[in-house]
């Protein structure tokens, strides 16, 4: 299958430098005095880095986020994620100051698709309705009619031929391994963009086989809001990876019932691997795993503490989607809010 190629060069994987703790203690103080100063709240990606997670006001999936984004009164959101995720506060936040504090920190599955590249596709079908995964840039959103998360991509895609008729024609992407999960689901066929996010492209049926013929007590948890790991949920459903002990969570969910693990057995974790410091810190008596250990996003690994303490003190680097743009992108993700 050959997919578009992304317009960000994808980052090499990350090397760090690892910081004493007592840096880390004397830079989360500084942060801390700097946001209070600033009246700045400091949003964290589950996949950042622990150091970054801990310095944050709260830490959740990209739709959590933004909720968290739009109920804040600060006058000043700091987005430890990645460029799209800073993008959608600025959409929901009109009126407040959106930093990142790494302009370079984007996303290869945002990047599989342009604005370009949607609008020649939508002009090969003119009455298609677009429904677009949340991972995609401002400029897209402005030309879809819904957004899904991973979780409510079914439930939007069955809203839509509830609503447009059961012969409606839709145009589903980016992510290719979502698409085929919820044509399986809901029975209906699509026009499946061929995007993917190259990090967890990577977690392939035979890897999660083998981890879990290793621990063959062990539960398994995939994250079904994070859209990299929709290729686990596609080969869960085609067949290819076991379905018993598969549980699918949420944010909230995995962490709940990772306090609800008997204390001593293991979990394999089929996602990102930032995700695991939240869970450990969850139920620090279960050994979480991940499915694929090599599953890291580099871009999510660029924002780091100094990053983020810059960022307060030089007010850098500010992500702000026109006015235009924003009003049209806004639509479709207020559409896929009041759908979840």
């Amino acid at each position: 299958m050959n997919l578009p190629m992304a317009t960000r060069p994808v980052p090499p994987a990350p090397v760090f430098e690892p910081l004493e703790l007592e840096e880390i203690v004397r830079l989360h103080d500084e942060v801390r005095g700097l946001a209070q100063k600033r009246n700045a709240v400091i949003l964290a990606h589950n996949y950042e880095l622990p150091e970054v997670q801990e310095a944050a006001d709260y830490v959740g999936d990209s739709l959590g986020l933004s909720r968290q984004a739009g109920s804040s009164d600060a006058d000043v959101i700091v987005f430890c994620g990645v460029h799209f995720m800073a993008e959608t506060a600025s959409v929901l936040c009109p009126d407040k100051r959106v930093l990142i504090p790494d302009l370079a920190a984007g996303c290869s599955l945002a990047d599989s698709i342009n604005a370009e590249q949607l609008s020649a596709w939508k002009s090969e079908h003119p009455d298609a309705v677009v429904v677009m995964y949340v991972n995609t840039s401002a400029e897209v959103k402005a030309l879809t009619d819904y957004c899904c998360t991973s979780s409510n991509a079914v439930a939007v895609v069955e809203h839509v031929f509830a609503t447009h008729g059961e012969d409606a024609e839709i145009l589903f992407g980016p992510d290719m391994f979502l698409g085929a999960y919820v044509q399986e689901q809901t029975g209906r066929s699509m026009h499946i963009w061929d995007g993917e996010c190259h990090v967890h492209a990577g977690i392939r049926p035979q890897d999660i086989n083998a981890m879990r013929k290793s621990h063959p007590q062990a539960e398994f948890l995939i994250h079904p809001e994070c859209g990299c790991t929709t290729n686990v949920m596609e080969y869960v459903s085609a067949g290819d990876v076991q379905a018993e002990g598969v549980c699918m969570l949420s944010t909230g969910g995995m962490l709940e019932h990772a306090g609800e693990i008997e204390p001593g057995t293991t979990a394999i974790v089929a996602t990102e691997t930032g995700m695991l410091h939240g869970l450990r810190q969850a139920a620090p008596n279960v050994e979480f795993i991940p499915a694929n250990p090599e599953a890291i996003c580099p871009y999510m690994k660029m924002i780091t503490l100094p990053k983020l303490r810059d960022a307060l003190v030089h007010d850098r680097f500010e992500v702000k989607v026109p006015a235009d743009i924003a009003a049209r992108a806004r639509v479709p993700i207020e559409r896929m809010v009041a759908i979840s």
